[in-house]
């Protein structure tokens, strides 16, 4: 996990609420993740506090306060679009924001006891987020591009794989890297859709976090969760519920699953809970 780049803390947020928030200064503040990009704290009930903790995050904690305050009222899950805003200060360059708390756990730890229809709820956000966006919508050079943008990196992930898993991979590959490029216009994008940003309440999938890398494009892209959440039949069901995959579309989510389970595959030596999202999408996408 890279190293923050400014010293980020309990301590921090409390300067930062007092200063800028004294409203919200007394309520209780504790860590509740400490991870690449954000420090989140827990404050008070009904709250959290999402500090940056490198530049790259900086820019992305932007695109959140940015955007989604226009997408939430229309989609049919809850997303954390911040309530409050923080500014930087001499003590701290960056933008932070303060976001509703939505209850649940994480669902590569806690799967939904009705899978299909979770499925079928995650293929309705999906329908209702993929629409187009705005020429001045977010770009990532990473999400949402042409399949073969990634070609680079899924030769190199595949290299460090088994070779008893390779030959297969190959062919996914080939496959999904032949199908027609995405010919309509860029619809908005979460841009990092796994179950790591999925909670689920009550054993169903009750929101959707973390739209740091939030973009438009392809929207095959977003469907790859497909293959880290669900068996073949619940993929049909999140299809059926989404609508618009003509088989094109869903022939690059195949392709976006490999591309993205590599990448938790090869990049999550000191990170269990991404390699097991990664192997299970990997699996997934070979069956």
């Amino acid at each position: 996990m890279p190293a923050a780049e400014v010293p980020v803390s309990v301590e921090l947020v409390r300067r930062l609420l007092g200063e800028q928030h004294p409203d919200l200064a007394d309520l209780p503040v504790e860590v509740l993740a400490n991870g690449w990009d954000n420090l989140v704290c827990r404050l008070g009930e009904e709250l959290l506090v999402r500090l940056p903790r490198r530049a790259v995050a900086a820019e992305l904690v932007a695109h959140e306060q940015r955007w989604l305050p226009e997408l939430v009222g229309r989609l049919p899950l809850p997303v954390p679009a911040p309530v409050r805003v923080g500014r930087p200060t001499a003590q701290y360059p960056w933008s932070w924001s303060v976001v509703p708390f939505l209850p649940g756990r994480i669902a590569a730890r806690a799967e939904p006891y009705d899978p299909w229809a979770a499925a079928a709820a995650l293929g309705g956000f999906l329908d209702a987020l993929h629409v187009p966006a705005p020429p001045a919508a977010p770009v990532n050079a990473f999400r949402g591009i042409p399949l073969a943008g990634r070609a680079e990196g899924v030769l190199a992930g595949l290299a460090q794989i088994d070779p008893a898993d390779r030959a297969t991979a190959l062919r996914v590959w080939g496959t999904a890297a032949a199908t027609p490029a995405w010919d309509g216009p860029a619809v908005w994008l979460h841009g990092d859709l796994h179950p790591a940003n999925i909670l689920v309440d009550r054993g169903r999938i009750s929101a959707v976090i973390d739209f740091g890398d939030i973009t438009s494009g392809d929207p095959a892209a977003d469907l790859s969760v497909a293959w880290m959440l669900f068996t073949a039949e619940q993929r049909a069901a999140l299809r059926e519920a989404y609508g618009r995959a003509d088989d094109a579309t869903w022939g690059r989510a195949r392709g976006w699953a490999l591309v993205l389970s590599l990448v938790f595959l090869t990049h999550s030596a000191d990170n269990p809970l991404m390699r097991g999202i990664g192997e299970r999408a990997f699996r997934a996408v070979l069956e």
